[in-house]
């Protein structure tokens, strides 16, 4: 597949179903200076999908992914996750909203599962730094969606 040689060495391949095209254009409607970089056509006669596409080479806020229509034999889990470091509380809040929308779900500690099943952990920048306060750690246990006032007041008690 040319996707790949264009790509760096090392890149996340996102399995899907048959609807990476749907999650692929719902990502780049999250990310900014996100857009597609390629696609595959699916051969049906030697793929299992019934997409038109198989693979689509992407970017989201310039970091490259793949994502493949690969069929029903793997799903997501919170084994893997995706990082999104905010600069401040407008930025989760914007990233939380648009990543837990329709059919999205909340799970914890700043952790959420998108509609596709993928997880996803939306953090302050400074959350390293944050949760060496054991304070600030107790604070980020009782949330969902992480709130930075509460967590740096809670670092400096």
């Amino acid at each position: 597949m040319s996707t790949l040689i264009q790509n760096p060495r090392i890149t996340p391949f996102l399995w899907f179903d048959n609807n990476a095209e749907e999650a692929v254009n719902f990502y780049l409607n999250v990310f900014p200076n996100s857009r597609i970089l390629s696609t595959v056509p699916n051969q049906p006669d030697i793929t299992p999908s019934p997409a038109k596409i198989l693979t689509i080479a992407f970017e989201l806020d310039g970091v490259p992914f793949t994502a493949l229509n690969g069929g029903p034999n793997f799903t997501f889990n919170q084994a893997v996750s995706f990082v999104v470091h905010c600069a401040n509380q407008q930025e989760i809040d914007h990233y939380w909203e648009k990543l837990t929308a329709e059919g999205g779900s909340e799970v914890a500690c700043g952790w959420l599962t998108d509609k596709f099943g993928l997880s996803w952990q939306v953090v302050p920048k400074n959350i390293g730094e944050l949760v060496t306060h054991p304070k600030s750690m107790q604070a980020l246990m009782q949330m969902k969606k992480l709130d930075i006032a509460t967590l740096e007041q809670a670092a400096h008690e």
